[in-house]
């Protein structure tokens, strides 16, 4: 068989999982990032169908092979435009999926719409194989490395076009895919040829913009589409990359005033500025500035300005340039020398070169310089030493009030995070972080909890000497110093709050006669809670507060998980009283999706697969194949959505994670499927059993070994340019991959051998392990982290192998093993 023969399955495999990156960043504009894990579950509910069907009509679909791929690559790329154009037309709102039920409905058909092009595409992937038995090998290698290319190749698109054109060059790659296909047809060969081709360039070239733009169906909760709805406020410029779709907004008749945390007692007017927003939500502002440090007095009463009240003149560090606020406060306030650290290269054009002459060139200036870097990775290699790191308010109060960055891993505010930052300290300076204040408080709280333990972790015997904490209206910002605050200091503190009309929360010395003074709250929530988190009764406080507000860590990097189950009754009660605001949305919404995602699982893979039941073996064999189907489905997903949710710290950015580790991870896994056979024959000695077994062990070890090198790993390599932490990523990733490739189709053969009635069972049934998995592991990693994920997908590998064998055939393996010479 030629190796053009296979190409089209190479291109549709690209374009399946190109698709499927593209769609986490289309729906990272349109709704919120935790719309990923869906997708990725979208994604494998429609190959699990696709294995069903191709199962239920495999003879007919083979005997026209050419024209079935074809028609099945051509419905992939009208699909992939008119699924996606249908889904973000929907009124689908998820923040009302609590109260409104009628939103289930909504998801639902969500899920049935963008199913549709991941049903077709993997469809041509099973036809190949099932066209061509004895080519498996080749198959697998055109199938995976297509798929790779196109998780990564997405990314670079990226850099090039907006999402919305690259959805139409998705679309146009199924059709170029089906034309090839065409040319092996009997009859009418290069007229359907032409004819796809011509469609592939209409929908790359012709197809209307607004099928496939994102923007126009945003929603309404974002702040870009609030935003807009001011009169004559327009939109300036765009700019899109990977990192994110950047919006800068103008509003002549009603100038943005963006300052957070402004004080009352403040009598000047705020500069003009342009909204610079982020996927439509996280906003920072470019200000119109003359250059007269004067006209930036109303900065000076920001929460976030406290630190230059105890600090002359410092050398800092602000992590988080985004539009330049802070760079002119620190300015304002006489700073020596900025570092500002930015992770888009888009963000500092804009700033630095696009809009230099409305920001006076702040970003320009001798004293000024921008660093294009991840915070983490430039705190843990500078060899700087700061007298201030300051760590501005970037997204913005609608996201956090609604609660939708519960999923959001965020390794900015974790334990290690601010053991990092301290590091870099000079030895008698602070950090600055400030954050929304949400009543009853969450962020603060759990900011507050991570800053003491962080503190505890470096040997501070007493954490609240080196804390302060005040709050206005609507922020609060939190100074942790590297040496105890003196009495100096807090006098500072209290001058600059009563200045301000601010309230001091805590502050070495601070008693109840000191708090809630102006910003008047029923309960001082800040004050209780810092005496609470730093004294004896800490984990009782912890455990009882209505939010989850432990420390986060590395290893459950989700800041913005303050979910309890036990609060859900209360709340619920409480939704038409405002107490909606309370609801972590994110949360919610990821548990409705793994519902619906079970039950369409069991309707389109499991039940088309019972209608064509045939007299399988007895009941007991049955159940112990269907456990394992299920053990590997369940065990694989966890090991790769724990590695893309470990890999963000080390790649930087969400969509470099799931495109390089997805990437890894099939490539790596189809060659261990393809090797599989060989492995079977060299090591297991001929017994399917007996290769599982050797393989979920070598497994075992290499996931228990990056459980314990990760961490070292990333620390010593964060530093490095993105190409050379994705060579790195898919080096890690191999020997695991390669290895988890083999238990399926080993444990497929062996099943087959005994009854090919359980094979089509055996794909539905990893399918739908596949598909609950997705959305399953994320969970798991809020409440165990990602070591316990890992941990529980460890266990099920090494079961896998005494479920397939049964109680007898287990023992006698264990002796085997055990025994090598006697077996």
């Amino acid at each position: 068989m030629r190796a053009g023969c296979l190409l089209p399955v190479g291109l549709i495999s690209a374009a399946t999982l190109s698709y499927e990156v593209l769609l986490m960043r289309l729906f990272s504009i349109v709704q919120w990032h935790y719309f990923a894990y869906m997708i990725i579950s979208i994604a494998l509910l429609g190959f699990g169908a696709s294995g069903s069907f191709v199962a239920l009509a495999r003879r007919p679909l083979v005997e026209r092979y050419p024209a079935a791929f074809a028609a099945s690559a051509a419905l992939f790329g009208i699909t992939a435009v008119a699924s996606f154009a249908g889904a973000e037309r929907l009124p689908f709102n998820p923040l009302e999926i609590v109260w409104n039920p009628g939103q289930l409905g909504w998801l639902a058909a969500s899920y049935a719409l963008l199913f549709l092009p991941f049903f077709f595409g993997a469809t041509c992937i099973g036809l190949a194989f099932s066209r061509h038995p004895d080519q498996i090998g080749r198959v697998y290698a055109f199938d995976m490395v297509g798929a790779g290319t196109g998780a990564l190749g997405t990314v670079g698109l990226l850099f090039l076009v907006f999402p919305s054109v690259a959805l139409r060059l998705v679309a146009a790659l199924g059709f170029v895919a089906a034309a090839l296909s065409a040319t092996g047809m009997a009859r009418h060969r290069w007229l359907a040829a032409g004819s796809l081709g011509l469609a592939a360039v209409a929908i790359a070239v012709w197809l209307p913009p607004s099928w496939t733009a994102p923007a126009p169906h945003m929603s309404q909760y974002k702040g870009l589409r609030m935003a807009l709805e001011v009169p004559n406020a327009r939109v300036v410029e765009e700019r899109s990359s990977p990192l994110g779709l950047l919006t800068i907004v103008e509003s002549p008749t009603v100038p943005f005033r963006y300052v957070p945390g402004l004080s009352l007692a403040n009598t000047q007017e705020p500069l003009a500025q342009l909204a610079v927003f982020t996927d439509g939500e996280s906003i920072t502002t470019i200000t119109a500035y003359d250059g007269a440090p004067a006209t930036l007095a109303y900065l000076d009463r920001t929460t976030a300005a406290l630190p230059y009240r105890i600090l002359e003149r410092p050398r800092m560090l602000i992590l988080g340039a985004g539009g330049g606020e802070q760079v002119l406060l620190a300015l304002r306030a006489g700073a020596d020398t900025v570092d500002a650290v930015e992770v888009n290269p888009q963000m500092i054009d804009l700033v630095r070169d696009r809009f230099a002459d409305f920001a006076g060139g702040i970003f320009s200036r001798p004293n000024v310089h921008v660093h294009l870097a991840e915070a983490r990775a430039f705190a843990a290699t500078t060899d700087e030493r700061y007298d201030l790191i300051q760590m501005p308010l970037l997204d913005s109060f609608s996201a956090a009030a609604a609660g939708v960055q519960s999923m959001h891993e965020n390794y900015t505010y974790t334990v290690e995070a601010l053991r990092d930052y301290l590091t870099v300290l000079k030895p008698e300076e602070v950090i600055a972080i400030t954050r929304w204040l949400r009543v009853p408080p969450r962020d603060i709280l759990k900011l507050f909890a991570t800053a003491t333990a962080a503190l505890e972790a470096d040997g501070v015997a007493e954490p609240g000497t080196h804390l302060a904490l005040i709050r206005s209206w609507n922020t609060a910002t939190l100074l942790v110093a590297k040496s105890p605050f003196i009495g100096e200091d807090v006098a500072a503190i209290r001058r600059f709050a009563a200045e301000n009309f601010f309230d001091i929360s805590w502050a070495p010395g601070i008693s109840t006669s000191d708090v809630n003074r102006y910003n008047q709250l029923d309960q001082e929530y800040l004050y209780e809670g810092a005496l609470a988190l730093l004294g004896p009764g800490r984990a009782g406080f912890t455990e009882r507060y209505k939010f989850d507000i432990s420390p986060a860590t590395d290893n459950r990097p989700y800041f913005f998980d303050f979910f309890r189950w036990r609060a859900l009754p209360e709340l619920l009660t409480l939704r038409t009283q405002g107490g909606a605001a309370m609801l972590d949305w994110g949360y919610l919404i990821l548990v409705t999706t793994l519902v619906q995602a079970a039950v369409l699982s069991a309707v389109l893979i499991l039940f088309p697969l019972w209608l064509r039941r045939r007299a399988p073996p007895r009941a007991e064999r049955r159940l112990r194949f269907g456990l394992y189907f299920l053990a590997l489905g369940l065990a694989f997903l966890f090991i790769e959505i724990a590695f893309i949710q470990r890999f963000l710290l080390f790649l930087g950015h969400p969509l470099y994670a799931v495109a390089v580790v997805l990437a890894g991870f099939l490539a790596f896994a189809g060659l261990g499927s393809a090797i599989a056979a060989r492995w079977m024959a060299a090591v297991g000695r001929g017994s399917a059993v007996r290769g599982i077994t050797l393989a979920v062990v070598v497994i075992a070890l290499l996931a228990a070994t990056y459980l314990l090198a990760l961490p070292l790993i990333f620390e010593r390599l964060l530093a490095l340019p993105d190409a050379a932490k994705i060579a790195i990523t898919l080096l890690l990733i191999a020997p695991l991959a390669v290895f988890m490739g083999m238990p399926f189709p080993i444990g497929l053969g062996y099943v087959g051998a005994r009854s090919e009635a359980l094979i089509p069972w055996a794909w539905g049934i990893n399918g739908c392990a596949s598909v609950l998995s997705a959305i399953l592991a994320a969970l798991l990693a809020m409440h165990v982290g990602f070591t316990g994920v890992v941990a529980i997908a460890t266990i099920l590998y090494l079961v896998a192998p005494a479920l397939l064998a049964g109680p007898r055939d287990a023992a006698l393996l264990a002796k085997r093993i055990s025994d090598p010479k006697g077996s």
